[in-house]
């Protein structure tokens, strides 16, 4: 049990993929993550170092300040292309449904993705929501499970 459908290589909020498991309808979305920081407030270690008790510190070796090089152009590349807004950090949550209701709107989630990130093809977003698929078919069925016992102690009074 897996999604089959795949979020696009360029995603928007609320961009949605659905997947029927174990007689659920299970919907991922994409929500905006309401955390505004900027990747290097986020992130440890975003910003490469040559000082090796720093986060970011790209290690020794041959070549260390060509490798420090590439890391702080790619680094300055992805501050841009957040500046921008070309990329966002999001959420991925999954609801669950069965025979047309919806069970739990919010029955798995995790959040600080980075969706639309450069140099990457979103693929990751559907990779988490196959991860939290587990966790939101458990949601569902103690959902489902309530609501039988409501429906079925509201029918015998």
């Amino acid at each position: 049990m897996s999604f089959t459908e795949h979020f696009d290589a360029y995603a928007c909020e609320g961009d949605a993929i659905s997947c029927e498991a174990k007689g659920f309808i299970v919907t991922a979305r994409i929500v905006a993550d309401d955390c505004l920081d900027a990747p290097d407030q986020r992130q440890d270690g975003f910003w490469p170092s040559l000082y090796k008790d720093a986060p970011g510190f790209i290690g020794p070796g041959n070549s260390f300040r060509q490798r420090f090089a590439v890391a702080q152009a790619k680094a300055e590349a992805v501050m841009e292309a957040w500046r921008k807004s070309e990329w966002f950090y999001c959420g991925i949550v999954l609801s669950v449904e069965r025979d047309g209701i919806e069970l739990d709107r919010h029955a798995a989630s995790l959040w600080g993705v980075e969706c639309n990130y450069p140099g990457t093809d979103n693929s990751y977003l559907t990779t988490v929501a196959n991860e939290l698929l587990p966790e939101a078919l458990d949601a569902g069925r103690a959902a489902a499970s309530r609501l039988a016992a409501t429906v079925t102690g509201w029918a015998a009074t």
